[in-house]
């Protein structure tokens, strides 16, 4: 099936980098970018839902929206204490799965870290009872398209 139209739903979310996601030189620790990205595409998800998700999974009847691929490009190094945004939107859905792109912007503008993940909208079978992909609602897809 051929990619929807790109949506235009754009989600920014403040973050202060912790202690607790740095390496010993002070710098973030590549894995908490992926962790950061993950938090951002839920928010983004409850902006674009106007629900937490708790709600919006039991609202569609899903599991959740697992990863399947994911990577980044490192620019710009972020230390503790910085004050950095996560912009994240949804580039492209298809029947069950969609990819999202993230921005990490450091406080004067200066891109940091782009991350991209491709994700599937997931249910349990009613028959075997394992953890099959389902087509992702229009309400999903109408609520994205509109800022």
């Amino acid at each position: 099936m051929p990619d929807m139209p790109a949506p235009v739903f754009v989600h920014r979310r403040p973050v202060t980098i912790e202690w607790g996601d740095c390496d010993p030189a002070g710098i973030v620790f590549y894995p908490r970018y992926f962790a950061m990205f993950d938090a951002s595409t839920a928010a983004l998800f409850d902006a674009a839902l106007g629900m937490p998700k708790i709600r919006w999974t039991k609202h569609f009847g899903i599991l959740g929206i697992p990863m399947v691929d994911t990577r980044a490009k490192f620019h710009v190094p972020s230390a503790y204490g910085d004050q950095v945004a996560i912009e994240s939107r949804v580039t492209a859905f298809r029947r069950s799965s969609f990819d999202v792109e993230h921005r990490l912007l450091k406080a004067d503008g200066t891109l940091g870290v782009e991350g991209y993940e491709t994700r599937v909208w997931t249910a349990r079978d009613g028959e075997t009872g394992r953890i099959r992909s389902a087509p992702i609602p229009p309400e999903v897809t109408k609520a994205f398209a509109q800022e």
